[in-house]
């Protein structure tokens, strides 16, 4: 996958990169209009003077080097100037701009395409991670963002990917034994609506959007060992109400609960946890003196044998699916792996046969006690295919 490498059209890249200054600069007009004066809006201290000494916001937060400009902050203001959610507009196109737009353009070789390195040990759940450049991290939920994709090209005909449809909730399933949730999976229901309904206790056909996402943030917060204040702070609801929806949840599935109980109690024991497949992540931070740290340490042993199980998973459908194709003498190639997805540069006569080959490996390299999933999707450049 290293060697054989993505085609990436640097004269797509460029003509992005030209109107996004063109928007920057319209917006940073903007901003100086609003603030009344000319200043370096990508400068920290700068910025919080701006703001909190000549606009008089709120939520001022002083540090040795000057005022707290970060998101977080920058979010509580939205509605409190116009100022604001140009700032926020200027930050995230002025990153796009400089890590993707510019950045990508500097990785592309003689032969046009770019070659990412694999790391298979960077990551302590296991995952693969994509380095010089990341292309694990190319924008998928911006509109904005999302265009860089068009800049990738099959050398092929067309793009193939294969996704993984909830794979961590899955592995999650299986390995706590909760008979509710996988019969959820069992019966192929919307898990995230089937969670909201339960935690509502209403129909599935009368959970609204905001409870699906309600849901489907409580059940990724559980598995990520979040806590009622954190989860509060993602759904925007008090720590207080937060916390009854992770009880409520326990509660309909208890087998979570117990497994999360169990994982921990057996992490203390030996100082690590383990994947389905015995791989063994140790966790120095559960015996450090800093509570923090070790709150931190539970997390990553709630977390990682379903992380890294999902991992797991799907390195061995990649070798599978390598050798499947030395096999039958695909031509299609293997190029890109990102997270629970990979993508593949398809002969025009093999689409069939290469679905086939990938469904059918994907979905059986491992027998859960819920099925394993995927969704597929075609597309002539990396845009079209998601």
């Amino acid at each position: 996958m290293e060697i054989k490498g993505i085609k990436c059209d640097a004269s797509i890249l460029k003509s992005m990169s030209v109107e996004m200054n063109k928007q920057i600069e319209e917006i940073q007009k903007s901003i100086y209009d609003l603030a009344g004066e000319e200043f370096n809006i990508s400068s920290p201290k700068q910025l919080g003077e701006v703001l909190f000494d000549h606009l008089g916001l709120s939520h001022a937060k002083k540090t040795k080097t000057g005022y707290k400009t970060g998101e977080d902050i920058l979010e509580k203001l939205v509605n409190e100037h116009p100022i604001i959610p140009l700032i926020l507009e200027f930050r995230k196109l002025t990153k796009l701009n400089s890590t993707y737009l510019e950045g990508l353009t500097k990785y592309i070789m003689p032969d046009g395409k770019i070659h990412t390195i694999y790391k298979q040990t960077l990551t302590r759940t296991g995952r693969l991670s994509s380095v010089d450049p990341n292309l694990q991290n190319i924008p998928t939920r911006d509109d904005l963002g999302k265009l860089i994709r068009k800049a990738f090209l099959p050398c092929n005909t067309e793009f193939l990917s294969c996704d993984y449809s909830q794979i961590e909730l899955r592995v999650l399933a299986h390995i706590s034994g909760s008979k509710e949730l996988q019969g959820a999976f069992i019966r192929g229901e919307d898990i995230h609506t089937r969670v909201a309904a339960d935690i509502f206790n209403k129909p599935m056909s009368e959970v609204t959007k905001n409870e699906r996402r309600t849901a489907k943030s409580v059940i990724f917060g559980i598995v990520y060992g979040i806590s009622g204040f954190g989860l509060g702070e993602n759904i925007g609801v008090s720590p207080k109400d937060a916390k009854k929806f992770i009880e409520k949840y326990f509660e309909l599935y208890p087998g979570v609960k117990d497994y999360m109980d169990m994982t921990v109690k057996s992490a203390y024991d030996s100082g690590s946890v383990r994947t389905l497949f015995n791989r063994k992540r140790s966790i120095d931070e559960l015996f450090n003196s800093n509570y923090m740290i070790r709150q931190s340490g539970e997390r990553m042993a709630m977390n990682t044998p379903i992380q890294g199980s999902a991992a797991d998973i799907l390195k061995k459908a990649m070798v599978e699916i390598d050798k499947a194709f030395e096999v039958n003498n695909i031509k299609s190639d293997m190029l890109l792996q990102i997270h629970d997805e990979l993508i593949f540069d398809v002969v025009e006569e093999e689409k069939e046969k290469v679905l086939n080959i990938v469904r059918a490996i994907m979905e059986s390299t491992v027998k859960l006690d819920v099925p394993l999933v995927i969704s597929q999707d075609f597309g002539t450049d990396l845009y079209e295919t998601k």
